[in-house]
């Protein structure tokens, strides 16, 4: 019997860990983006009216965990796959003496910047926040 690697649409959540693994492992690219979200600094909740977002290349982080504890830096490279960030600058030296890029966890990161090319990461936000504003005013 063939065994296949499908991922179920229409699990919701459950208690059970193991299948809450099994969920994050076999997701499709399109939906690990979710899974890649850091919490926003204090001033980018107020401004944008959420509490994280999915990280994106040329966002400017800060590490809250770690050995590389309160170093901040741009996002070079986003890695969905392995669900992994490398931080421009922040490297380690290897045992033959070159560098090499950390990659950390998106869950000890914090956006302290957002990189604003794509405006709908933006606009979806603030649209929100005007229709909440309308809803509060009469």
């Amino acid at each position: 019997m063939k065994h296949e690697n499908k991922f179920s649409t229409s699990w919701r959540a459950s208690k059970r860990p193991g299948k809450q693994r099994k969920y994050s492992a076999k997701a499709p690219l399109h939906l690990r983006s979710r899974f890649m979200s850091a919490n926003l600094s204090k001033e980018l909740r107020q401004k944008y009216g959420k509490r994280s977002m999915p990280l994106k290349k040329g966002d400017v982080v800060r590490v809250m965990k770690g050995g590389f504890k309160k170093k901040t830096g741009k996002i070079s490279v986003v890695n969905r796959k392995r669900r992994l960030v490398e931080i421009e600058g922040l490297q380690i030296k290897k045992q033959d003496g070159s560098k090499a890029s950390v990659k950390f966890n998106p869950s000890i990161l914090q956006i302290t910047e957002l990189n604003i090319e794509d405006q709908k990461r933006i606009s979806t936000k603030m649209k929100t926040e005007k229709q909440e504003a309308q809803k509060n005013a009469p």
